[in-house]
């Protein structure tokens, strides 16, 4: 196994991802790391965002990640051996009022991860852009939908339901 202090952000989100699942927790990978993954990193994000989708206790999360040597500060995870920070935001898995329900999973050096599908990927980097004007989840979204097929007529149709059709029109312009 290659060392932690190797690893890229999405083979340690991988790395943690079995070890989790060995222990019996459900997390999928959300947020910044997935736009990683779609864009072949052409964006970075900071952190890497596990979504709890089965709501463990924080005590059995604390149990498994301080038994690979992360140690919790904060909200955040750290290990010495990487500048990585790991996080687990609390489920339910979803992108603005809709659960998720498309997730792939992708095989790494260090472990299997279960991540949004694209489209969803997109869903969620939009949720900034709509619901707090952040042109960089914009960005994000426009990213990934250029380096992977995504459903657009979802993307629109979700829009609707969210109540951001002419934010979805700018998100559509942008693609073109």
């Amino acid at each position: 196994m290659k060392p932690i202090s190797q690893m890229t952000q999405l083979e340690l989100a991988a790395y943690v991802h079995d070890h989790l699942r060995q222990q019996g927790i459900d997390v999928v990978l959300s947020g910044g790391s997935v736009v990683s993954l779609y864009s072949q990193n052409l964006y970075v994000s900071k952190d890497i965002d596990l979504v709890n989708v089965a709501f463990t206790r924080q005590a059995k999360l604390r149990k498994a990640m301080a038994s690979i040597g992360f140690a919790e500060r904060e909200r955040y995870f750290r290990h010495s051996d990487s500048k990585h920070i790991v996080e687990f935001p609390s489920g339910p898995l979803a992108v603005g009022e809709e659960p998720v329900r498309d997730v792939q999973e992708v095989t790494l050096e260090t472990g299997s991860l279960r991540v949004l599908s694209a489209t969803d990927c997109v869903k969620d980097r939009l949720c900034a852009f709509y619901f707090w004007d952040d042109l960089q989840g914009l960005e994000q979204a426009v990213l990934v939908a250029q380096q992977h097929a995504v459903d657009l007529a979802e993307i629109e149709r979700w829009s609707m339901v969210e109540n951001h059709v002419e934010k979805f029109i700018q998100f559509k312009e942008r693609l073109e």
